[in-house]
C-alpha cells in the first residue's frame, strides 16, 4: 500500500469508520468507495457561471486518484 497524503488518509480513515463491522475492521474496497464518493461529491459541487467553472473541484479529484493509485 503507497503512502497516502494526510488529506487522502483522513478521507480513507473516514471511509473504515463508517462501515458496519467497527473501526478496526477495514474494507478492501473501502479505498475505491470512498475515491467514488470524491468523484461524485466534485460532479455535484461543479457548475459553469458564464462558462466559468466557480468551484474548483480539482483537490478532490486529486484525493480520488490518489486514494485509486
Amino acid at each position: 500500500m503507497t503512502d497516502l497524503s494526510p488529506a487522502a488518509q483522513a478521507v480513507l480513515d473516514a471511509a473504515n469508520g463508517a462501515q458496519c463491522y467497527g473501526p478496526d475492521d477495514c474494507l478492501n474496497e473501502s479505498r475505491w468507495v470512498a475515491a467514488a464518493a470524491l468523484r461524485a461529491a466534485a460532479d455535484q459541487l461543479k457548475y459553469k457561471l458564464l462558462d466559468v467553472e466557480v468551484v474548483d473541484c480539482s483537490q478532490l479529484l486529486l484525493l480520488a486518484d490518489e486514494l485509486e493509485a
